[in-house]
């Protein structure tokens, strides 16, 4: 998640370095036609256009709507998380009480330090790339490269687990939804034992439940890519209007020199240019933006920060448990909070 308030210009070019190299060349190859080869035929009514570039701009806010409904119900998903994380931790600390404060304090250790396994686990599983994942050009890929947050190969729950445990999650295909069924094995176990009772068996496997619940909604977010007809004819339309564009305002600025000079003068209809770069520059740049905001959990600029959110838990949890050496928070990479 980018954090800055305004976003630095080099951030920008490295998106978009390319297509505006790509329309200055393209509109000025128009301009030399029109004016060097004397193609004046080439110019079409800017109207129609008008009517293609309003569609193209509301096909584009539709999909922009929509791709930032994936990413906050992505953000809300891991606000419960958090939330339900610290409940998790205030049951384990006073539903779990015996005669003997050693074991209790084990058993206590075991269970969060399971459930930091189990957010870090499921945080990795989300960042694994899937066939229809977005990939940028060279410059913007070596940046997220660069921070090594993206494609993490390794289950971080070796950290938090036995190594015994650790072994058997290796070979899972879900590490996550084993780290919650071990949670629940040991909460029968503590029942069986006597140290909780019923109820409290039964607000402890409710709190295991949600956590299900709230990784179903990450895998459903992750497993379900944004409808290709919206993300793919949005693209193609907006490409559409952009190369269309110059032919219009090679008509715009004859009408214009024609009413304002008197005469087609050639450094007016050079203008065409700039402003040709210009538009076409803001609507590929409006749907690149809802293409960034359609996975939310790859690791990318405008992706729920999962890492800082991960940290931010261990370090509540672990604060109950009264540990004294805490890690600390998570901090941004060139503005953007992982």
């Amino acid at each position: 998640m980018y954090i800055k308030r305004n976003i630095g210009w080099g951030l920008i070019l490295r998106y978009a370095w390319k297509n505006l190299i790509f329309f200055t060349f393209y509109a000025g190859g128009i301009f030399c036609l029109y004016h060097f080869l004397g193609w004046t035929f080439i110019d079409i009514p800017f109207q129609p256009l008008s009517v293609i570039g309003i569609a193209v701009a509301f096909y584009i806010g539709f999909k922009n709507s929509q791709s930032y409904d994936r990413f906050w119900e992505g953000r809300k998903i891991w606000g419960g998380i958090v939330n339900y994380s610290r409940t998790w931790a205030i049951q384990v600390l006073s539903f779990v009480r015996s005669d003997d404060p050693e074991h209790d304090q084990k058993i206590h250790t075991q269970m969060i330090h399971r459930h930091i396994a189990w957010i870090n686990s499921l945080r990795v599983q989300l960042r694994q790339p899937k066939s229809w994942a977005l990939k940028k050009n060279r410059l913007v890929e070596k940046v997220f490269d660069k921070h090594e947050e993206r494609n993490i190969s390794c289950n971080e729950a070796y950290n938090y687990v036995s190594m015994r445990e650790f072994s058997d999650l290796k070979k899972r295909v879900n590490p996550a939804t084993h780290l919650v069924k071990n949670q629940a094995f040991d909460i029968f176990e503590l029942k069986r034992k006597g140290i909780i009772d019923g109820f409290q068996e039964d607000q402890m496997q409710s709190v295991l439940e949600e956590f299900y619940n709230l990784q179903g909604k990450c895998e459903r977010i992750k497993n379900t890519p944004f409808p290709r007809q919206y993300g793919y004819f949005s693209k193609v339309f907006t490409w559409i209007f952009v190369l269309l564009l110059p032919f219009g305002l090679l008509d715009v600025f004859e009408d214009d020199a024609m009413a304002t000079l008197g005469k087609v003068e050639p450094w007016y209809i050079f203008l065409m240019i700039p402003f040709s770069v210009l538009i076409s520059w803001i609507f590929t740049t409006m749907e690149t933006i809802g293409d960034n905001s359609e996975d939310p959990f790859e690791g990318r600029i405008n992706d729920v920060p999962m890492t800082a959110l991960c940290r931010t838990i261990e370090i509540d949890l672990r604060d109950m448990l009264d540990e004294k050496d805490l890690p600390v928070d998570v901090l941004p990479k060139d503005n953007i909070l992982y």
